[in-house]
């Protein structure tokens, strides 16, 4: 019978290219031919450099033996990374769920939280009914196409607003600093969907934009065969209440919809429905965001300052990069957000009359520059007024962005040397902005809260420090950037994820405020729908056993 035993931390050089088998039976101390499979489980790049050692892929192997294990752990017993492997989190069997209802669930909005949501909900048999205020991916990237090439912005099809949500116009990154067995389930939905197989075990996970618009609609076809229901331009503009509780929602201002689950997956962008929502009574609260501009440099500079000599050899993957600056006085902290290696900075305004940028890159990552947003950390002390202050903050310097860049949605640009010297006009820059429709030379302090300028120009200079030449004078800011996340929250029940104050209705993902990234409101979509399924249990609307 075969064993399974899983080797930790193991460093092998980025150019050596011996096959894992005999590099997992060097490891064990063992015959080659003892190996009969070996499985990567996870894979990391280490680009540290630190006393002569070189770029190396740091490696998690499970490993399949044609012999017992028992001798071998025993040789390696003090050894901390060799041991037995733990079995894989089980796949939840959604089909044991069976529903008691006559009206099926609502999901409101097509992004990583709604088509999770509407998939699990979809695999129990409830068959659930998809409303996206936006296009389908394949129209809804023309749309946006047409806004980058001649500034026409169409408020149902643009960077924010569609199906996939947001993320399909980024650099449709994975990364999720947790270790919830659901994030298992969410890959795994990917990978049939579409997204490449290495998702399961690198470090730093993408699908880039390119094939991420392929895997939403394969996840879209996978619910509607499931018996779910998905119709685009459909915008819910308001919810009809019942002692409080959730009986119906209005869709496009005229068709009602009746229903007594709403699970609300609206996005971070989706500023009229929170008027919405706060105009029925429903429980917000703001919450911390942050702001800044996006900053842009050629590739190879990157490439160069994290692998140094290795970079001249095209072995390794484009190179991203992570910075963080506290500002001890005023207890700002300044960060790098949403790198985007071999990308482009975009515009991914969703109402007219703003400028907002995001960064974006495909599966290959080969556009030959890289960009990343520089932001400063906006409390919600920062603005006064409710729960929807944090809105109008955002609004203020999209609004002040757009006027600076010409009315036209062209982006202000400024170099870094001017930004700091608190000048504008450089047009001499390191490297062409990617930015379109276009940019227009302004001064970026006319758009940004003035601690936020006063941040970044204390973190620049220490960015310099860690990566030579990051902040030289000719290097272009583009911006602004404000949609890191979403400037207010929908409470909901801490057990049940149940709106604190409307039953029925169940916020999910980045637009309620509970998720920061497409893996982290994918498993919020899962795990609210499982929370879902209990509370129908315990009152006797499924039939089936606990997951």
């Amino acid at each position: 019978m075969n064993t399974l035993i899983r080797i930790k931390n193991l460093s092998v050089p980025f150019d050596d290219e011996t096959s894992l088998k005999i590099l997992a039976a060097r490891r064990l101390k063992i015959a080659p031919r003892l190996v009969s499979e070996v499985k990567v489980a996870r894979r990391a790049l280490d680009c540290r450099l630190y006393r002569g050692a070189p770029v190396s892929w740091v490696y998690t192997l499970d490993v399949n033996l044609n012999e017992s294990e028992r001798s071998i752990l025993t040789r390696h017993r003090r050894d901390k990374n060799i041991g037995l492997a733990h079995d894989a989190p089980q796949l939840i069997d959604w089909s044991k769920f069976s529903p008691r209802t006559d009206k099926r669930p609502i999901v409101v909005g097509f992004g990583p939280a709604g088509m999770l949501a509407a998939w699990a909900l979809a695999k129990a048999g409830l068959n659930p009914l998809v409303l996206e205020r936006g296009l389908p991916v394949k129209e809804r990237a023309l749309a946006v196409e047409n806004f980058w090439r001649r500034g026409v912005l169409n408020p149902r099809g643009n960077a924010q607003f569609g199906e996939g949500g947001a993320g399909t116009f980024s650099d449709g990154k994975l990364t999720y600093r947790g270790d919830d067995p659901l994030c298992v389930e969410v890959l795994d939905l990917f990978i049939n969907a579409g997204a490449p197989e290495e998702i399961r075990f690198l470090a730093k996970p993408h699908i880039g934009t390119d094939r991420l618009r392929k895997m939403v609609e394969g996840l879209r076809e996978e619910i509607i065969s499931l018996g779910g229901e998905v119709r685009f331009n459909c915008q819910v503009t308001d919810f009809v209440l019942t002692e409080g509780r959730v009986n119906s929602i209005i869709v496009n201002n005229s068709d009602e919809i009746k229903a007594d689950a709403v699970f609300l997956a609206i996005g971070h962008s989706a500023r009229d429905t929170y008027r919405v929502l706060e105009a029925k009574g429903v429980a917000l609260e703001p919450k911390p965001f942050a702001v800044g501009v996006r900053i842009e440099h050629p590739q190879e500079f990157i490439d160069s300052a994290q692998y140094k000599e290795a970079a001249k050899t095209g072995k390794l993957p484009a190179a991203d990069y992570r910075l963080t600056y506290n500002d001890n006085m005023s207890g700002r902290s300044a960060y790098s957000f949403c790198m985007c290696p071999g990308g482009r900075v975009v515009a991914a305004a969703s109402e007219s009359g703003q400028v907002v940028t995001n960064g974006m890159s495909v599966y290959a990552r080969d556009s030959g520059a890289a960009n990343a947003a520089l932001v400063v950390n906006v409390l919600p002390t920062d603005f006064a007024g409710g729960a929807l202050a944090g809105i109008r903050f955002q609004e203020q310097y999209e609004q002040a962005a757009f006027r600076l860049g010409g009315e036209n949605f062209f982006a202000p640009v400024q170099s870094v040397g001017d930004f700091l010297a608190g000048k504008s006009g450089s047009k001499d820059f390191l490297l062409a902005p990617s930015y379109a429709p276009g940019v227009t030379c302004a001064d970026l302090r006319e758009a940004l809260p003035p601690f936020v300028s006063r941040t970044l120009a204390a973190a620049l200079p220490d960015f310099d420090r860690k990566i030579p030449g990051f902040s030289a004078a000719d290097v272009p800011l583009v911006g602004v950037e404000t949609r890191t996340s979403a400037p207010c929250r929908i409470l909901r029940d801490r057990q049940t994820y149940e709106s604190q104050s409307t039953p029925g209705l169940y916020p999910i993902g980045e637009g309620a405020g509970y998720a920061g990234g497409i893996m982290s409101a994918a498993i919020d979509g899962l795990r609210v729908v499982l929370s879902f399924f209990a509370g129908q249990r315990a009152s006797g609307g499924l039939r089936g056993a606990a997951p």
